[in-house]
């Protein structure tokens, strides 16, 4: 069991400097002194035991007994995703960055990608792929993400945008938002430039009415990759490949957690 657990530390480390950054947004468990019964566990132990069944996506039930009880770790990430914990991490973190000049929001990307939901459960949607969620991102120019959220499979990309701007991590708004041709909607323009966002996307091959993009600017699409690299960083984590989670926050919590990995490894 001790070369599991070593070799978890390699797979999924929290270094002491990662652990001061966030550690005031992840608060102790408080158990009143006198109160028979277990002791309460260090929160960042079961920070570990949950990034150790992030990246490997195993059962809860298989965590290695050098982590707190399986139960406890299951029951307090719960608790984080019903409070927000990990969103509101994921806030600082990327303000903090921006003001140390790390992310730059004047050029953003946006798409998504599919994972399959095998087991059900809520906020899962039918598509041709079978049932799942989308997990959708906007990332920065350098490929650092700015929003991360998850939605059922079954509603189109272009009705999720604003929906993706709900989980958006700092103030200011990208000045130009680029996506591939699944986003190339008059309506969605007309909702972005509202709010000083200019979408660019290249035009459906059934679109009817005129062109509207400028040839120049479409060419920012072609480092759409980043967004796409974005999402072959999270999948690195084994647990966001299939969502077994039946609660939809609880998948989402995962996603915010990889993403809260990506951002942690910046500083």
């Amino acid at each position: 069991m001790s070369n599991r657990c070593s070799i978890n530390a390699e797979t999924c480390p929290l270094s002491d400097e990662q652990w001061e950054r966030i550690r005031e947004h992840f608060p102790e468990e408080h158990i009143p002194e006198g109160r028979p019964g277990r002791k309460p566990i260090p929160t960042r132990r079961v920070l570990e035991a949950v990034l150790w069944i992030l990246n490997t996506g195993a059962q809860w039930h298989m965590l290695p007994q050098c982590y707190p009880n399986y139960k406890t770790v299951h029951r307090r990430f719960q608790q984080w995703c019903r409070s927000e914990v990990l969103r509101n991490a994921l806030v600082e973190l990327a303000n903090t960055l921006r003001e140390e000049g790390a992310l730059d929001e004047s050029e953003c990307f946006i798409d998504a990608t599919f994972a399959p939901a095998k087991g059900g459960g809520e906020e899962v949607g039918k598509t041709k792929r079978g049932k799942g969620v989308k997990i959708m991102a906007i990332v920065e120019r350098h490929g650092l993400p700015l929003a991360a959220s998850t939605h059922a499979a079954n509603h189109h990309e272009v009705t999720l945008v604003q929906l993706s701007f709900d989980f958006y991590m700092i103030e200011a708004k990208p000045e130009n938002l680029i996506g591939d041709r699944a986003y190339d909607s008059d309506k969605l323009d007309e909702e972005l430039r509202k709010d000083g966002i200019e979408m660019i996307a290249p035009h459906r091959s059934n679109r009817k009415k005129r062109k509207t993009q400028d040839g120049r600017r479409l060419r920012r699409y072609e480092r759409r990759w980043l967004v796409e690299r974005f999402f072959a960083w999270i999948q690195w984590q084994r647990r966001l490949l299939i969502r077994w989670e039946y609660y939809a926050e609880n998948f989402l919590g995962f996603v915010q957690l990889a993403t809260i990995a990506i951002l942690l490894r910046q500083f």
